[in-house]
């Protein structure tokens, strides 16, 4: 019998004898399809289940703004502290509900009015680039004017998407109902609910995951409070400057810029664009780029000097991880997940690199669950755990 016979056949699928590039890129390959897939499913169930989630989302980022007056009611006043949750809550809902209805009338009268003469300086600015230097073919020009034309008059799709859950009445009443319950019990027993679902986790990772979470409820903390004052100054800044100008709908362009600063980098073009567009339809190209000078002027101010001073490490996120989150949480979940997706990013910036080693707040320390909160003992509430 020759020695060839006698030999073994060797198995070409043995990884032991495939290169090892190849069975790098199969390893790879197989754990990002297992992670894509998860990612998938896990869109599909925020789809399914959005009633619930989006108003507990707000509830969190409501929890996120009210909780130091909440404390100061518990801590200072002796308010109990579900009576201080409900307080501070039903003056949230006065303190809005009075804003709404005095600028409501406004805004409703005002808003189809302004998209109108934003619609008409689009028209202007498509017949400059057609008969001007640029000599642009109309059908260059029509893809962009069609698009441009449906983000101003309501119809583009991320604005379809992100309005679908409220088209009935009935949801956006239930919703608005969770929001506010969501947030009296997560002021009154955020503690107690947070370390709750953190006793669910193997005990060897309990200990690593609560502090995880209180790194990355400072980095929400500070992203809401600073994003809400930051709004507020680029919608006066703004207002300010459209009534120097004279335009018309100065409290509708005011209110757009304050609402649209909550979705980074993309609401800022878009608020400050409709009002480039209307200066120009109601004062012309001067008044326009007058009004271009100060859109950009503040939002230079608010993106290098307020954001950078006010939020500092709190909320560390690259300028381009933020467009990215942008882009994507708008194309998965339409508006809400432009609205979410940085503070969401921002918190797992902050718990991942706790988990890495990289403790973004080492302040914080590393003190052990409150013993009040864990499940089975006696316990009388709390502000959520990271405050604590």
């Amino acid at each position: 019998m020759s020695p060839s016979r006698d030999r073994p056949l060797r198995s070409t699928a043995d990884p032991r004898h495939l290169p090892y590039p190849l069975v790098l890129a199969a390893a790879w390959s197989w754990r990002l399809i297992l992670v894509v897939a998860a990612l998938a499913l896990a869109v599909v169930a925020l789809r399914s289940v959005s009633l619930i989630v989006v108003p507990l989302a707000v509830a969190v980022l409501v929890t996120a703004v009210l909780s130091p007056f909440v404390r100061l009611l518990h801590r200072r006043l002796r308010f109990p502290s579900a009576l201080a949750a409900l307080t501070a809550v039903v003056l949230l809902v006065v303190v809005v509900g009075g804003l709404l209805t005095f600028a409501g009338v406004r805004v409703v009268t005002g808003m189809s009015g302004m998209l109108q003469q934003a619609t008409a300086g689009l028209d202007q600015v498509v017949h400059w680039l057609h008969t001007g230097p640029l000599h642009l073919s109309e059908k260059q020009l029509q893809h962009y004017v069609t698009s441009a034309r449906e983000q101003f008059t309501g119809s583009g799709s991320w604005l379809t998407r992100g309005t679908e859950w409220a088209a009935s009445a009935g949801h956006f009443l239930a919703g608005i109902l969770i929001a506010l319950f969501g947030s009296v019990f997560f002021l009154a027993q955020g503690g107690r609910i947070a370390v709750f679902l953190i006793c669910l986790l193997p005990r060897p990772a309990q200990h690593r995951t609560y502090q995880a979470g209180r790194r990355g409820w400072v980095s929400l903390t500070s992203y809401v409070r600073v994003q809400i004052l930051v709004a507020a100054i680029d919608a006066v800044g703004i207002g300010a400057g459209a009534a120097i100008l004279r335009l018309p709908f100065v409290v509708v362009l005011a209110l757009l810029v304050f609402l649209t600063a909550f979705i980074p980098i993309v609401g800022a073009i878009a608020s400050g664009a409709v009002a480039v567009l209307v200066a120009l339809v109601t004062h012309g190209l001067t008044a326009a780029l007058i009004m271009l000078g100060v859109v950009i002027l503040v939002q230079q101010i608010e993106s290098h000097g307020l954001q950078p001073f006010l939020m500092g490490r709190a909320v560390d996120l690259h300028p381009l991880a933020v467009l990215i989150a942008v882009v994507v949480g708008s194309s998965l979940l339409g508006i809400v997940g432009a609205l979410f997706a940085v503070p969401a990013l921002a918190v797992a910036n902050s718990a991942v690199r706790y988990l890495y080693g990289n403790d973004p707040f080492p302040e914080l320390g590393s003190a052990p669950m409150p013993a009040q909160f864990r499940p089975g003992r006696s316990r009388d509430g709390g502000l959520p755990a990271a405050d604590t």
